[in-house]
């Protein structure tokens, strides 16, 4: 019984030390940052209150969650583990408005506490 156990050691080990988690959730780094809306043509401004904003964890092709921003236009994306991220939300596109574009931030996550700041999305409605 002893040996079985110790032949096992070495891939149980290689197996709990090879495995790399991808960008999403698991971690505790967070991404945060506040909407802010223009009006097109008026050119007023003002938070972002109740918008959608997305994530993408690293290479993936759709969206890994999607969430509301607050009354002042703040959103937060926790529980992120290492890794690299886009952070997106759709806005009117004057160049062609029948479309909305995606206005996306990319990030990286290279601490495993680190809290990120992006700043102001800017969109346009």
């Amino acid at each position: 019984m002893k040996q079985k156990i110790l032949l096992l050691l070495p891939i149980l080990l290689f197996t709990f030390f090879s495995c790399k988690k991808p960008p999403g959730e698991g971690g505790s780094a967070s991404i945060q940052g506040r909407i802010w809306v223009k009006d097109y043509p008026a050119m007023l401004e003002w938070a972002g209150y109740d918008e959608y904003v997305y994530i993408i964890y690293g290479d993936e092709i759709s969206y890994g969650q999607r969430l509301r921003s607050t009354y002042d236009g703040r959103f937060e994306f926790s529980y992120l583990r290492k890794g690299k991220y886009k952070i997106y939300a759709y806005s009117f596109n004057p160049s062609s408005p029948l479309v909305d574009s995606a206005v996306v931030k990319e990030i990286e996550i290279t601490g495993r506490k680190q809290k990120i700041d992006l700043g102001d999305i800017t969109i346009y409605k």
